[in-house]
């Protein structure tokens, strides 16, 4: 019987230990950062500031509207891209992807990349893969920060 009881608490401590591990990093991956907070614009420019700071050259936000489906034109050891920016609250769809694809070819760029401070659905990555269209979500973002 105390073999029983032993057993048991065992049990229910490794029960809660991996719901504390389960919920400590559903936080962590869901933890506002401050482009969390920002307008699309405001996004643009910091997204720019970012590339910049990693290398980028001439990392030149478009005018707002009208922008043919690049926001930033940027450049880095000879390979030019064309940036759509999607700062939104839900994961980020194909349309995005159709965007920069069309932008890269309008400003003559080598490289389409959507950059966003969320997640891409599955249609969006398998879209940017058929299209070699680069995907930068928050993850790689909040790595750009705390690289530059």
């Amino acid at each position: 019987m105390a073999g029983q009881i032993t057993f048991l608490f065992i049990g229910m401590g490794i029960v809660l230990l991996a719901a504390l591990l389960f919920w400590i990093i559903k936080r962590k991956r869901n933890k506002p950062l401050p482009m969390d907070e920002m307008e699309g614009h405001d996004f643009e420019y910091y997204c720019a500031d970012l590339l910049k700071a990693n290398g980028f050259v001439e990392a030149e936000v478009t005018k707002g509207s009208g922008d043919f489906g690049a926001d930033i034109l940027a450049e880095k050891d000879g390979i030019t891209y064309a940036v759509q920016c999607k700062c939104y609250d839900k994961p980020i769809g194909v349309k995005a992807v159709q965007e920069v694809y069309a932008g890269k070819d309008f400003y003559g760029r080598m490289v389409g990349v959507v950059m966003t401070n969320q997640y891409f659905t599955q249609p969006a990555v398998e879209m940017a893969t058929r299209l070699n269209v680069m995907l930068w979500d928050r993850g790689y973002l909040d790595s750009m920060e705390k690289d530059k």
